[in-house]
């Protein structure tokens, strides 16, 4: 049975993140509102809990799970180098929708990475998913709240019609903003290279990489 959680975004209660957060250290799988979409969430240190996402999804293993952040200084135990150009591009859009993608360090699960060595990170500026993975003191998965192939949903009752009572608790956020999803970008190369255009275009993400290149 979910359990669904009301909190509101504007004014987010202490008693009903920590009801959140006590499922995800039990090793539960939430959905909660992003900056974007509603996102899947789970300790992504915990390897049966990342192993749940997947099921909720129905999701096949190649494909990796990117993961938020509390702050940038949470970035050092999961990658292995922060290149100067990222240094910059995280001062510039995080907290916000732009997923970073890193070289792992041994660390991070090869769940999370799908066997590429890399693994996307962001820090979110919606504040309920910003309290809940400074209360996890852990990262926390951001795949999208949706069973694998269908459209992502920006609403709690999309979560509910999408994935029905196969994660652990459903946060009632309000609706989120929905389209465009986060910018993907991967810092293991130079130049950046874009995966996946999104909230921020691409074209102030090449202004904020020149004034580095300068």
């Amino acid at each position: 049975m979910t359990t669904l959680i009301a909190i509101d975004p504007r004014s987010p209660a202490p008693d009903k993140i920590a009801e959140a957060v006590a499922i995800l250290k039990g090793g539960g799988v939430i959905a909660y509102p992003t900056e974007t979409f509603y996102g899947l969430g789970a300790d992504a240190l915990n390897e049966k809990a990342i192993e749940k996402i997947f099921v909720v999804k129905g999701r096949a293993f190649k494909n990796p799970v990117s993961v938020i952040i509390a702050t940038e200084g949470d970035i050092l135990p999961l990658v292995s180098e922060v290149p100067e150009t990222a240094k910059i591009l995280m001062k510039t859009f995080w907290p916000g929708p732009l997923t970073l993608v890193f070289t792992a360090s041994n660390r991070v699960s090869h769940l999370l990475t799908a066997g590429s060595g890399k693994i996307g990170i962001r820090v979110s500026s919606h504040p309920i998913a910003a309290l809940l993975v400074q209360a996890l003191g852990a990262p926390l998965t951001a795949t999208s709240a949706n069973r694998s192939g269908e459209s992502e949903n920006a609403s709690a009752s999309g979560v509910v019609k999408s994935l029905s009572d196969l994660p652990d608790a459903i946060i009632d956020g309000d609706e989120t903003p929905g389209q465009p999803g986060s910018t993907i970008l991967d810092v293991t190369v130079f130049p950046p290279r874009i995966l996946r255009e999104g909230a921020i275009p691409g074209k102030k993400i090449h202004s904020a990489i020149e004034r580095v290149s300068r």
